[in-house]
């Protein structure tokens, strides 16, 4: 069946639907993993968008289920140069195909990808929409395209009660605002024991259970919409608990202690993006996916300072924060998709915890 993406521009691209046949309005971003589809089908940081893969081919692997790095998909609406159909791969267990349909993802396939991302390159993010329907008329479809927002998505993707990973070593406090599996995953190979909490959490309750370490999570959206969250991780940063901070939770510790946020003009979305740590000038290969970033010339060198830049535009990838056990990165350093670089930044925090302890 032929379906239509159309961007609040007025550009439209022509080619094949796939997954479930619904119309949907969303923000369109590209990611430039060559591997990794499912887990970033997966990863609640994408929910609200719909998600581009400049990879020409996609689903060539198949859907192995284990892979996935939360209970569904969240994308709006996958876009793709050319869906794979007959997947090959021992570990496979169903076409991506029936896993769109699955979940009611609606898509297309069979467009110029690349002729797509650079529009949005060039243009910036943008919002489209994806339709089986031709419309005759674009006037009653972009005023729809331009009056959408993303709006409160970390309410839609986190836990809805607590849970608890048990193991004998330190105890984590992972705050859910869209976590990935693998952070989780990640803290309990080293020993935690991990609590994750709904975003909605009071910072009394964390703080009363007594953890020797809190980590705040990637998530989806405008940071300046959770507002309440912000809140009570400023509560969170006037302990001496220590805090590892990821993406989303990166920057909302950076807004809770009077920073600022602003959103790039594509944001950074794959596996491949190189940061540096300026403390040793040593550059790690990384994943990222995310549309906003914390704006260094608001920091108060007092409270954080920048820890690691991002090597192609220089934007900040990392803090530092003055007196306290706390650091923060924008990156994913459990990947999944993605290069294994940063995972030290696990043990890293694994150490600022006994330190903490042993003072």
């Amino acid at each position: 069946m032929k379906a239509f993406l159309i961007l609040e521009d007025g550009h439209v691209f022509t080619g094949t639907s796939i997954g479930a046949q619904r119309e949907v309005v969303s923000e369109i971003v590209f990611n430039t993993s060559m591997t990794g589809y499912l887990e970033v089908l997966t990863d609640p940081s994408y929910a609200g968008q719909a998600v581009t893969m400049t990879y020409p081919l996609i689903g060539n692997y198949g859907i192995c289920y284990e892979d996935m790095e939360s209970e569904r998909p969240w994308p709006d609406g996958y876009i793709v140069r050319e869906l794979s159909r007959l997947p090959s791969n021992f570990r496979s267990q169903d076409t991506i195909q029936n896993f769109l349909e699955k979940y009611g993802i609606p898509g297309i396939a069979g467009i110029d990808t690349r002729a797509l991302t650079k529009i949005l390159r060039e243009s910036g993010t943008m919002n489209g929409m994806i339709t089986t329907k031709e419309y005759e008329s674009l006037d009653e479809v972009l005023p729809r395209l331009k009056a959408y927002t993303t709006g409160k998505v970390v309410e839609k993707v986190t836990c809805r009660e607590k849970k608890v990973l048990e193991n004998d070593g330190f105890k984590v406090a992972l705050l859910d605002l869209g976590a990935k599996r693998n952070i989780a995953r990640s803290l309990h190979e080293r020993g935690c024991e991990v609590t994750i909490y709904p975003a909605d959490t009071k910072a009394e309750e964390i703080i009363a259970s007594r953890p020797d370490g809190i980590m705040l999570s990637n998530g989806p959206g405008d940071p300046k919409e959770c507002g309440s969250i912000i809140e009570e991780i400023r509560k969170l940063y006037e302990t001496d608990i220590p805090i590892f901070a990821i993406c989303l939770g990166h920057q909302l510790m950076a807004l809770a202690t009077g920073a600022d946020t602003y959103k790039l003009k594509y944001g950074h979305r794959g596996g491949n993006h190189p940061v540096r740590d300026l403390e040793t000038g040593r550059v790690y290969i990384s994943s990222q996916n995310h549309g906003y970033a914390v704006d260094t010339k608001s920091l108060d060198p007092a409270v954080a300072v920048p820890a690691f830049e991002n090597v192609n535009d220089r934007t900040n990838e990392g803090l530092r924060y003055t007196g306290k056990h706390i650091f923060t990165v924008q990156f994913h350093p459990e990947a999944c998709p993605g290069p294994q670089d940063s995972s030290y930044l696990f043990d890293r925090f694994i150490h600022t915890m006994e330190v903490k302890k042993n003072a």
